[in-house]
């Protein structure tokens, strides 16, 4: 069975910082060409990718919103991708999710991706 496995979330101020993790179990990153993506959701508010990785040639994609702030990682033997949010805005406040897909190329797009994480709250005070 797949699980995708969030942690890491909190309050922090704003320009503070955060690392999410995403352990995923019932498959194993090496075994085919995943895709690793993150989204969130604020209240009242649609979902949105945030990152991604293609965990085959660790190519990464990331929203306007988050480019310079956030980084992307995988840690292939833990099976295990992270986010790294730096000087986060009261605006990063959100529900984070991570999802997984088998579509490399699916960039930021939720539809596209098959299995999803029961999400970690990031509140970022101003």
């Amino acid at each position: 069975e797949v699980q995708l496995v969030e942690s890491g979330g909190g309050l922090v101020q704003t320009g503070g910082s955060l690392r999410l993790s995403c352990a995923a179990s019932g498959f194993t990153f090496d075994d085919d060409d995943y895709a690793i993506g993150w989204f969130r959701q604020a209240p009242g508010k649609e979902r949105e990718g945030v990152s991604c990785i293609a965990i085959s040639d660790g190519s990464t994609y990331y929203a306007d919103s988050v480019k310079g702030r956030f980084t992307i990682s995988s840690d292939n033997a833990k099976n295990t991708v992270y986010l790294q949010m730096d000087s986060l805005k009261p605006e990063d406040t959100a529900v984070y999710y991570c999802a997984s897909t088998l579509d490399p190329a699916a960039g930021l797009i939720p539809n596209e991706y098959d299995y999803w994480g029961q999400g970690t709250q990031v509140t970022v005070s101003s």
